[in-house]
């Protein structure tokens, strides 16, 4: 079984202009290394890329990487509707000294295999550093299928990873089983929360996880418990993950509730958001305290 890992889909912090907040996304940094996190994924789709300018981008990997200072593994998201835009802004990660950068397909239109392997393989060609992909179909209306994962990886040494965005196991179960024999060492990660060790008993590696922006004291217990080989512990925190799972659901985009989540658990940052995101309303407040009341109950038993 490959050692688990949990990185974190980072909440990007802003002033109330849209602003980069500096010194509270350097606090939000340093909360999740000093938990022990396995790594800080920056502009990802909790991070909030898809509002950012270029020049706001190339500030945010300025920052993460100078701050964080390889006490961790950064990987910065990259990924941009044309081929050049994207190759331009992953060069840019990769000289700033970023461990790699992940990639999500251009999103609006549903692509072929064909355009999906000519995209990533472009960028493949063209980037001096490791590459995830980053599969969201949700998002993107279209899937990296494991067959042309395989594809991808037979041409291009550089492409290391990947996230599956995906809610059922299902198919990050038969990417696993399509890779695994062939490229060992590829990284297969869950985008959901409850699905980390599902994902790990797979032959997968883990999770990149954005409850682990509030909580990921738990999130790294929970991975020391599945390395030791500590199932009961593992269930215990699968219980308290599957209840976490909850804040999912206080509205229908979840990054303003993380930010206040983070708020509330004491950490010094605001929760603006990109517009048109708009912070927690006084319902939506209430909903997280009750759930991290039941939390703090449930963990102190």
């Amino acid at each position: 079984m490959k050692k688990a890992k949990f990185l974190t889909p980072v909440i990007t912090a802003f002033d109330a202009d849209g602003n980069l907040d500096v010194q509270a996304n350097k606090n939000v940094y340093d909360y999740l290394i000093n938990a022990g996190i396995d790594g800080l994924v920056v502009m990802g789709s909790t991070g909030e890329f898809y509002a950012m300018s270029t020049e706001q981008k190339k500030e945010l990997i300025d920052l993460v990487v100078s701050h964080v200072n390889k006490r961790t593994k950064v990987i910065i998201g990259t990924g941009c509707m044309t081929v050049e835009d994207t190759i331009e802004l992953s060069n840019y990660a990769i000289d700033a000294g970023a461990d790699g950068v992940i990639i999500v397909s251009p999103y609006y239109f549903s692509l072929t295999d064909e355009s999906l392997e000519f995209y990533f393989g472009k960028v493949a060609e063209s980037v001096k550093g490791n590459i995830y992909l980053y599969n969201f179909p949700d998002r993107t209306g279209h899937d990296i299928s494991p067959e042309l994962t395989l594809n991808l990886l037979r041409k291009h040494s550089n492409i290391v990873g990947y996230k599956d965005t995906v809610s059922s196991m299902a198919h990050t179960r038969k990417l696993i089983q399509t890779i695994k024999n062939e490229f060992p060492e590829f990284e297969v990660l869950s985008g959901f929360d409850e699905n980390f060790v599902h994902n790990v008993l797979a032959g997968g590696s883990g999770c990149i996880s954005a409850i682990s922006n509030v909580y990921p004291e738990i999130c790294v217990d929970w991975a020391k418990a599945v390395n030791e080989k500590n199932m009961e512990k593992a269930a215990e925190i699968q219980n308290y993950i599957d209840k976490l799972s909850d804040i999912y659901e206080i509205s229908k985009c979840f990054i303003p509730v993380l930010k206040k989540s983070m708020m509330l658990k004491g950490l010094d940052i605001k929760d603006y958001c990109k517009t048109p995101l708009l912070q927690a309303d006084e319902n939506q407040i209430n909903s997280i305290k009750k759930l991290m009341e039941e939390m703090d109950h449930i963990i102190s038993k």
